[in-house]
């Protein structure tokens, strides 16, 4: 069944500064899009609202979900309805593994969908990471380790991806998982973000400053964000514009 995410006229403060301007941008099952915009301009406060984290000051506007509106949920029921966020900085947890972090997280989401089903145990989770970690070529190695720490910044975008496929939202929004990559770790966290989005038929949402990643995600859309709110859509084009000619012009 196709889904949506629809943000309407979202309007966002930190601190007493309006950061998000009567944003509005509607995302559907399948389809991938680019927001790019500078620095500071309040790109990833956009996710932060989206998601439910404290601190931000939700003016006015409205975030749905097919026909659930999420404002008011509290950040894990957002998570478990099938919204998924990666970090620019991804958050270390030292003392949890990535299995027992993942397990967790994956039980809920099936709770919530039906407190009856049947959830995993922590052998049948291994095993279930295993077979994700064939299918879309994760280092296994990773699943031993605590979450994110001690990490290099491409283990740590390596992990925000695992921790995606096992999720398997129906929308993700993905800040800046391109940052801080060689050529070769970025392909090969975009062909897996293509494999993951194929298999479920996710809409994405991706920040990004270069239209590199572009070479290997196919957008749907790509926008220009300045002033908090989206002021120009196109195709790649679009993007190969905005690195040639800079945000100013």
């Amino acid at each position: 069944m196709p889904q949506m995410l629809n943000i309407e006229s979202l309007s966002v403060e930190v601190e007493d500064r309006l950061v998000v301007n009567d944003f509005s941008l509607k995302i559907k099952s399948g389809e991938t899009h680019i927001l790019m915009g500078p620095n500071g301009s309040g790109k990833s406060t956009l996710i932060n609202a989206i998601m439910g984290r404290p601190g931000l000051k939700v003016k006015s506007g409205s975030v749905k979900l097919n026909d659930t509106e999420i404002l008011k949920l509290p950040v894990n029921k957002r998570a478990n309805l099938g919204i998924f966020s990666s970090f620019q900085n991804p958050v270390e947890i030292q003392g949890l593994s990535m299995r027992s972090f993942l397990r967790t997280a994956l039980n809920s989401k099936i709770l919530e969908e039906d407190k009856s089903a049947k959830t995993y145990s922590p052998l049948e989770f291994i095993e279930h990471l295993y077979d994700l970690s064939k299918k879309y070529e994760f280092d296994t190695d990773l699943l031993l380790r605590e979450v994110n720490f001690e990490m290099s910044g491409g283990e740590k975008k390596r992990s925000e991806i695992m921790q995606m496929a096992v999720l398997r939202p129906k929308f993700a929004l993905l800040d800046e998982i391109d940052s801080g990559l060689d050529i070769d770790a970025l392909k090969k966290i975009a062909n897996t973000i293509n494999k993951i989005q194929k298999d479920n038929n996710t809409g994405l949402l991706i920040i990004t400053h270069f239209p590199r990643i572009l070479k290997y995600i196919e957008a749907s859309h790509v926008h220009l964000y300045k002033n908090g709110k989206i002021e120009k859509s196109g195709d790649t084009n679009l993007a190969l514009k905005i690195e040639k000619e800079g945000y100013a012009k």
